[in-house]
């Protein structure tokens, strides 16, 4: 799909127009978490999120069908937070990619003007809801900053080549005096977005089912509105990750399960971009390698072991991949109501 010639100025129209947004009111915002049998990690945030001033006028909680005693934990927090809790247990694991479809839906349901998503295994930092705010008139897609596990500074990738559909490695890590820097992607380990930009964009996909999905939502956003990741620590993760320190950057340690997914995913990336004009085959099929090759590195430098298993997972995910990529019956996500 080749964009039309307007399709620029279209877009910096539409980024002008909800650049503006009123003062920022707290108890509009809503935390939306999803958790999976990691009722101790649930526990530090929600302890966490009772230690904040202000705190959101809602917390929504999806469980993706844990078996442990997750809603247990929910329960005994009703009465202590401060904020509504929203409780969804949910009849299957829908990944992370079906949970915050499901609590973005359910906070967008909720009247919520700005709706926060997180993990379980962060704990949000007692003035984080205020630092976030602070960005509110000037932005509706925003990104804090957050901790690692031993209270390192995290680099979040934030800029993608859209052609390649890859992270920018070397995306600077620091931060001018403007205190901000445009991203055009999203991590949903953070994401602070006003209802607007969801209601234009519609719910995160849930076929992703975990990885990628919060890239493409991001690239969704930074199409109709400006997007920023802040100087401001809002969140710190809880659970460590074995990884390859490289410095500023790192490489985390990850699963068969994510090396397939990972693969998989692209094919459904492929359609996001095709329908906003930004799919460029040869260099989109470049990235595909790109990923490809990291996985392997990742395998190597940080897992320490390049099995069979973890091959072929990476191939299983490339050919399904291709098989969504080429799938003409497959629609992205539509708009919650027309704008």
């Amino acid at each position: 799909m080749t964009p039309s010639p307007e399709r620029p100025a279209r877009r910096a129209a539409t980024k002008k127009a909800t650049d503006v947004t009123t003062t920022f009111d707290p108890q509009s915002a809503t935390i939306a978490v999803v958790t999976y049998n990691r009722s101790a990690l649930l526990t530090r945030l929600l302890e966490s999120i009772e230690r904040m001033d202000p705190r959101p006028g809602h917390v929504v909680i999806v469980d993706n069908a844990s078996s442990d005693d997750t809603t247990e934990v929910v329960e005994g927090f009703r009465s202590r937070l401060g904020s509504e809790i929203v409780y969804q247990r949910l009849d299957e694991n829908t990944g992370g990619s079906g949970g915050f479809s499901e609590g973005m839906r359910l906070a967008y349901e909720l009247g919520s003007e700005w709706i926060w998503l997180m993990d379980d295994d962060v704990e949000v930092l007692p003035d984080g809801l205020a630092a976030m705010g602070r960005w509110t008139p000037r932005f509706q897609s925003i990104q804090g900053r957050r901790y690692d596990y031993d209270g390192s500074e995290f680099y979040w990738q934030y800029r993608v080549s859209v052609p390649l559909g890859i992270p920018i490695p070397f995306a600077p890590a620091g931060f001018d005096e403007s205190g901000y820097r445009e991203m055009n992607s999203g991590c949903f380990e953070g994401m602070f977005i006003h209802r607007d930009i969801v209601r234009r964009i519609g719910l995160p996909d849930p076929r992703f089912f975990i990885y990628w999905d919060d890239t493409v939502y991001g690239y969704l956003a930074s199409i109709i509105t400006r997007s920023a990741i802040v100087d401001e620590f809002v969140l710190q993760r809880t659970r460590e990750i074995r990884q390859w320190d490289m410095g500023t950057r790192h490489l985390n340690a990850s699963s068969d399960m994510y090396r397939y997914y990972i693969m998989r995913n692209r094919g459904i990336m492929k359609h996001y971009y095709a329908a906003h004009g930004d799919y460029r085959p040869v260099r989109f099929a470049i990235g595909t390698a790109a990923t490809f090759a990291k996985e392997i590195i990742r395998l190597a430098a940080v897992e320490r072991r390049v099995t069979r298993k973890g091959w072929g997972n990476l191939w299983r995910g490339m050919r399904d991949g291709w098989r969504l990529a080429h799938d003409k019956a497959f629609e992205v996500m539509p708009a919650l109501e027309e704008a």
